[in-house]
């Protein structure tokens, strides 16, 4: 048509105050398309897609402030092999798309749970985190065929209508999409800490100040008041309110340019003039220059401070890429004390479900050849090399803060290694690094921060604590290690072993069984909050009688569990300290260690059922057996096992959680319900697959079920990472595609023998998916090209 010669004929066909983007069937059948209709005062706008064989494809970009990307989707009637490829390569092509609406026609019968199609298109968009809507029939045979999913928006009242001029049904339902909620104002006191404030901390620090002092409490207390002087001096401690999301590139040179900025935007709305409407233009210019610069700037030294800190690093990145939604609301003073009841009830629950003993076991006998009674001296040089190990977590007690403390340790390393050495000759901890903050985290974003029991407690400790206890830490291993104390079948925090080492041995033992004909049954025993109910006294009497220590080093440990103590924390509120009776201290560095020799009387107690194995990590207990066809004798020493096991928990002040041990048993589907049988009460704990360790067994040992958790979760943490893609450096992308996807794949990866070739086709698809991000080469370029780079910058990092 020509101009002026009225709208488009498919123009007609949408009633006034309407618009529609239409896609048009370029080949085929005549006729037919795509096309999106909305109301003309909506903002969008068609985006340039690929073609793919298998389907057809309309993408529509809907509004500008917070837009989401309606996907229409018309698949063809046929085989749907090639449809399944192609459309998961065309969701690795979308994943820097935060808000997705997919719908349309897939010709898939997708509630039929016998489709081996529809179960491999639901993996699929469960891999990319979309989730389907449509439950109902939309076809008028009885199927379901129209699907809408949705990622990061809220499908409200769907229903399903007879459209009576189509066998296909009309699907209803609004969208809403979620807009960031403003965060709360909180008050919180906090050093300014400018760029010169270490070197002025050094000029004023007085190393002699200490030399005097020959009780660790003294030396301690005068150490952080003459610390803390000096900070009140240089970064005096200030009142803030923060009630807006406060970026942390954002320094000081770029606050005092933003006023400029106004100060001509100002000028410029005064004069009208062209030559201020220029330079303010120049200057915004300018200013977005510095804040993309410092943007990257911080984010390099984020990776390169903590990119042996994946943890961290995580954090980090979550709380930059997703909304804040597990932040704490203004909170009192009374609301930090209830959160302390709430977290110490836990604990006391447990010791009341703990039956009483009937009579007290019998002392036992030493079994050491060796004893350890003195430390070994620390230097500076040792500090210095122990400081490249440990996290640089901070805690609200440190009165240096860690970025500080690690900057100014030359200064203050002798007076840290006095107060060490000092701790170690006299067997005394101080009582300032004995008490810790608690920090309530609620456990999941989406739960609801009115229930205390939905927050989980985490504990943190002073930064000189934990070096402290990492000088112990590395002696008591080496000892540990000369006198061949550890359980052999103890992974964790041990050298050398791992939740790999532990899950490799289980995984081949029941492998090695099936090889032969033989069954399996697995059981992961679950303690309740067994970090947290250890008897110190018990504790205490076996570093003496089992393991030999002695002197001012059972001294020194008789202080660590003494007098320890805990508060809330929350912003600048918190609560009343509570004395810490039992357990070993969260958030510390000999806790977990001194746990597992807490349970290596455990290890011998299984050891004397024949038939029985067993591996532990920490407080992970896997108690397994294997047995021959139609032979169950060997269960029945496992429940016998099982039954002392409880003994022996109880005995330690610990307790076993029936509703979170679970069994699974390796054999064919037919033999299953004769073995549950011989399981007693343990028959309702058998799943079909089970977490363990991060890793998902099934009773095939196929691990099936881990790689489409592996996948789902791969591109999960991949669309994060590409929101940050514009703001990061080539290097640092690479090092944070290392540290979120190829670590993931990595984890474990021994045990990926048992994984079939649609399992590792999916992993492939990570990997592509990984490459073209990084690469920045899009779906048409080959895989080929895409993989030998990303391979190349794997093996730069090594």
């Amino acid at each position: 048509m020509a101009a002026g010669d009225g709208p488009h004929p498919s123009q007609r066909t949408v009633p006034p105050g309407l618009l529609r983007a239409l896609h048009p069937r370029s080949s085929g059948r005549g006729g037919g398309g795509l096309a999106v209709v909305y109301r003309d005062i909506s903002p969008c706008s068609k985006l340039r897609s690929d073609s793919f064989s298998s389907f057809e494809l309309q993408i529509t970009k809907v509004g500008s402030d917070s837009p989401f990307y309606c996907i229409l989707i018309y698949r063809p009637p046929g085989p749907a092999r090639v449809f399944l490829d192609e459309f998961a390569e065309f969701l690795s092509g979308i994943i820097n798309f935060n808000s997705v609406l997919i719908m349309g026609d897939f010709n898939i019968h997708i509630d039929d749970s016998s489709c081996a199609s529809a179960s491999e298109l639901l993996f699929i968009t469960e891999s990319f985190n979309l989730i389907q809507h449509v439950s109902v029939p939309t076809h008028d045979k009885g199927h379901t065929l129209d699907l809408v999913f949705s990622l990061g928006l809220d499908i409200k009242q769907l229903r399903v209508k007879d459209s009576h001029i189509s066998d296909h049904c009309w699907i209803f339902f609004s969208v809403i999409s979620p807009r960031p909620s403003l965060p709360t104002p909180v008050r919180m006191q906090r050093r300014i800490l400018s760029q010169n404030v270490s070197d002025r901390f050094t000029d004023l620090f007085d190393a002699n100040s200490f030399n005097h002092f020959n009780d660790v409490d003294s030396f301690m207390y005068s150490f952080n008041s003459h610390c803390e002087t000096i900070l009140n001096t240089i970064a005096p401690v200030r009142q803030s309110v923060s009630s807006k999301k406060s970026f942390p590139w954002i320094n000081a040179e770029i606050h005092s340019f933003r006023r400029l900025c106004r100060k001509i935007e100002r000028l410029w709305k005064i004069t009208k003039l062209e030559v201020h409407r220029l330079h303010l233009k120049e200057l915004i210019s300018t200013l977005n220059g510095m804040i993309k610069q410092a943007r990257s700037t911080f984010f390099h030294n984020l990776i390169s401070m903590n990119k042996r800190n994946p943890k961290t690093l995580f954090n980090t990145i979550y709380t930059l890429t997703s909304p804040s939604s597990s932040q704490l609301p203004n909170l009192s003073q009374s609301d930090c004390s209830t959160f302390l009841q709430t977290f110490s009830a836990r604990i006391s629950d447990v010791g009341h479900n703990i039956p009483p003993l009937v009579s007290a076991p019998p002392p036992p006998s030493p079994q050491f050849s060796q004893t350890w009674s003195n430390f070994s001296p620390v230097t500076v040089e040792d500090i210095h090399s122990l400081l490249n190990k440990i996290k640089p977590s901070s805690c609200p007690l440190d009165i240096i803060p860690t970025p500080i403390f690690l900057k100014v340790f030359e200064c203050i390393g002798a007076a840290v290694v006095d107060l060490i050495n000092l701790s170690l000759m006299s067997g005394s901890v101080p009582s300032f690094l004995k008490h810790a903050i608690i920090n309530p985290v609620l456990k999941k974003p989406n739960l609801d921060h009115s229930d205390q029991n939905n927050f989980r407690p985490i504990s943190k400790l002073p930064f000189i604590a934990k070096i402290l206890e990492k000088v112990v830490a590395e002696q008591l291993r080496s000892f540990l290690e000369q006198n061949n104390i550890c359980d052999i079948f103890q992974s964790g925090f041990k050298k050398n072993h791992s939740t790999e080492t532990a899950l490799l041995k289980v995984s081949n033992d029941v492998l090695m069984a099936a090889d032969s004909g033989q069954y399996t049954v697995l059981i992961l025993l679950d303690l309740k909050s067994a970090f947290d109910t250890v008897n110190h006294e018990i504790m205490l009497e076996r570093l003496h009688n089992n393991y030999g220590l002695s002197g001012s080093v059972l001294n020194w440990f008789v202080s660590y569990f003494s007098g320890r103590s805990y508060k809330v924390c929350v912003n600048s509120l918190s609560s009343e300290a509570k004395i810490l009776s039992c357990g070993v201290p969260q958030g510390s560095v000999l806790g977990p260690i001194l746990f597992t020799l807490y349970m290596i009387p455990l290890g011998r107690l299984i050891s004397k059922f024949s038939n029985i194995s067993y591996h532990l990590y920490a407080d992970d207990i896997q108690l397994y057996c294997s047995f021959g066809k139609n032979n169950y004798t060997n269960l029945s020493n496992l429940l016998d096992c099982l039954a002392s096991i409880r003994v022996w928990l109880n005995d330690n002040h610990l307790l076993l959680n029936p509703n979170k041990t679970e069994t699974i048993i390796f054999a064919p589907d037919d033999k299953i319900p004769s073995i549950k049988s011989h399981l007693g009460s343990l028959s309702s704990s058998v799943q079909p697959s089970l977490r363990n360790l991060g890793v998902w067994f099934d009773k095939a040992m196929s691990l099936d079920s881990h790689s489409k958790r592996l996948v789902k979760n791969c591109f999960y943490h991949l669309r994060n990472v590409a929101k940050l893609k514009t703001m990061l450096t080539r290097s640092d992308l690479e090092l944070i595609i290392h540290a979120f996807i190829s670590s993931r794949l990595d984890y474990c990866n021994s045990l990926f023998t048992c994984f079939n070739k649609k399992s590792l086709k999916r992993l492939q698809l990570v990997q592509n998916s990984a490459a073209r991000l990084l690469t920045g080469t899009n779906k048409r370029t080959h895989t080929t090209l895409c993989f030998y780079l990303y391979i190349g910058f794997l093996l730069n990092l090594e």
